[in-house]
């Protein structure tokens, strides 16, 4: 899959970022988002409500992924901080691809992971740090 989804709820104004035809990227939507996530591991939600947010935090993550790589590519890291900057790009991508799993534990790990990734992007995005 190498589409990029747009989070189900709809952007809210303020976005920092905004092209023809994109997303903005909010970052309070996203860490909405994050936040809920993260809570569903203290409970017990329906497959339906995992897979809803793991939807949600696809399409951030898509999002943010765009944005880091086109500022790495900016930079001039090292060798090494190169190979590890593209690594961690293409494992976060890897993870956007896989789906739930076969059953709820599978399901919250994967869920959890994606909130995991796209609070680093996040992180990174809003602190408008090097990469």
């Amino acid at each position: 899959m190498t589409t990029t989804t747009a989070p189900s709820a709809a952007p809210e104004s303020g976005g920092v970022r905004t092209s023809p035809g994109e997303w903005p990227i909010v970052a309070d939507t996203i860490s909405r988002t994050i936040r809920r996530a993260l809570c569903l591991g203290s409970g017990r939600p329906e497959l339906g409500e995992l897979a809803e947010v793991a939807e949600d935090l696809r399409g951030h993550v898509e999002l943010l992924l765009v944005e880091a790589r086109e500022r790495a590519g900016c930079q001039s890291p090292t060798g090494c901080e190169v190979h590890h900057i593209t690594a961690r790009f293409d494992g976060i991508e890897q993870q956007t691809r896989r789906g739930l799993g076969d059953g709820a534990l599978s399901a919250h790990v994967h869920v959890h992971q994606l909130a995991r990734d796209c609070q680093w992007l996040l992180a990174h995005y809003t602190a408008r740090e090097g990469w």
